[in-house]
């Protein structure tokens, strides 16, 4: 009888913040992934929320950021972001020539959370205090497209403003030395600030999606998200023991009693519905975000679960 053990399938998945990739990474460190007979390496593709994070993060062109990059350059293969940044990208690789294509494969497991933060000192005690006022977010990412989102139920879009004052760690010092009104800010920051004293004034969380090269076979990404699914269950059934994540990436600035478990939120990967992407895509290209002219087809592939 032949006892040979199939050798597992290698992927490459980036991540860039403690979050937005909390499943992946336990789906990993608990087997998880082993499981299903996957090989996934994680890539570290640091984004605004580490401790001392540089800015390539924050480039102007997205496709010139540090995961972005990596996968143009076919150093990974899949990758997970906020739902609007994930259409973004997912738009322009396929509109724009020169990119390498990526798909929407998956409406994500991580519910990261969002809050616009002020200084108490500054008398601001609700959103339309904000009127005119900007708010410092990470462009094209959650922090700014979640910020939009929260601030249009109170303010006309006209009067939400926005500027980059760098990255979380930055936000919360220019916050701090009265250089910005509010910042919005991720887990494990909105924890950091709140430690610090400052204030929440709204906040949301924030679904993530999954997109991936046409390379990543359907069945592939269906055990991967089979993983990931189990990952949610067992960080909802404990978050607090998952919360050390989150910790190192402050970086020593918080301890673990300081984070807020129930802004950990995680849930199993679903298929991208049409109707999901006709409520995202026709938001983002309302705010100029993305060009016009994608479709659902020439955006979304839900292979994983054909």
């Amino acid at each position: 009888m032949n006892t040979a053990t199939a050798t597992p399938k290698k992927v490459r998945a980036s991540m860039m913040n403690a979050i937005h990739d909390l499943p992946l990474l336990v789906a990993r460190d608990e087997g998880f992934f082993r499981d299903q007979g996957l090989d996934v390496e994680v890539v570290k593709t640091p984004g605004t929320g580490q401790r001392g994070a540089d800015h390539q993060a924050l480039r102007d062109n997205i496709f010139s950021r540090t995961m972005e990059q990596l996968y143009e350059q076919g150093q990974c293969d899949q990758f997970r972001m906020c739902e609007w940044g994930i259409m973004k990208r997912a738009v322009e690789s396929n509109v724009e020539g020169g990119h390498r294509p990526a798909k929407i494969v998956a409406l994500g497991s991580a519910m990261s959370t969002f809050a616009i933060v002020v200084d108490p000192k500054a008398r601001i005690y609700e959103p339309e205090q904000l009127k005119n006022r900007p708010i410092a977010v990470s462009p094209f990412n959650g922090s700014h497209f979640t910020m939009l989102k929260m601030l249009e139920g109170f303010l006309n879009r006209d009067q939400i403003k926005w500027v980059n004052a760098g990255t979380h760690e930055e936000r919360v010092k220019a916050l701090r030395n009265g250089d910005i009104a509010a910042v919005s800010l991720m887990e494990p920051w909105i924890s950091v600030a709140e430690k610090e004293g400052l204030r929440v004034i709204i906040e949301s969380h924030s679904t993530r999606s999954e997109a991936a090269g046409d390379e990543l076979d359907g069945p592939t990404l269906r055990k991967m998200f089979a993983a990931e699914a189990e990952a949610a269950d067992v960080i909802q059934n404990d978050p607090g023991k998952y919360a050390h994540y989150l910790v190192t990436e402050a970086g020593g600035l918080l301890e673990p009693k300081d984070v807020k478990l129930s802004r950990i939120l995680n849930a199993p990967p679903e298929p991208y519905t049409r109707e999901r992407f006709d409520h995202t895509y026709n938001w983002t290209v309302s705010w100029g975000l993305v060009p016009p002219g994608a479709t659902y087809e020439s955006t979304v592939d839900n292979r994983a679960w054909q």
